[in-house]
């Protein structure tokens, strides 16, 4: 028999489940580059940030709390291997080493609960510090398996 938890499940706000679909289709005020996601009193995963379209990924990375964790989702534009251009949305989680204990565990036991809410989003990529955010080196190689 499964163990319950005491703790209660984080959900997501109809706000992300809603911006999302609009996202998907760069429809007005969604026409944007990026989400963040804050889990806020431990138990709502809501919209911390935004980031207008013509933000960048390196914009996205800097909106990241160096120290604590939040989920991220960004259209990615790149090229194909043959030159053609197209994007991409990827999901990230921001779960950095140097985070405390306590928001490591709240994040990585929540993220399937936001998973489920962004229907359709097929790259999920973890990062545990910069060099697994580097964009040239760690995203974009990923996210080209995809294409």
């Amino acid at each position: 028999m499964a163990k319950s938890s005491s703790r209660p499940e984080t959900i997501v706000s109809s706000e992300v489940t809603t911006s999302f679909s609009k996202f998907k289709l760069q429809q007005e005020p969604y026409k944007l580059r990026y989400f963040i996601y804050e889990i806020k009193n431990r138990k709502t995963i809501e919209i911390e940030k935004t980031g207008d379209r013509d933000k960048t990924y390196d914009d996205f990375v800097q909106d990241l709390p160096e120290n604590d964790c939040r989920y991220g989702l960004i259209d990615i534009e790149f090229e194909t291997s043959d030159g053609r251009p197209t994007s991409k949305i990827v999901f990230i989680t921001w779960n950095p080493d140097t985070a405390p204990v306590r928001p490591k565990m709240l994040y990585s036991g929540s993220k399937e609960a936001l998973k489920s809410a962004l229907v359709g989003v097929g790259i999920h990529i973890n990062a545990t510090d910069m060099s697994e955010l580097d964009f040239e080196e760690a995203i974009l190689p990923v996210v080209k398996k995809f294409t």
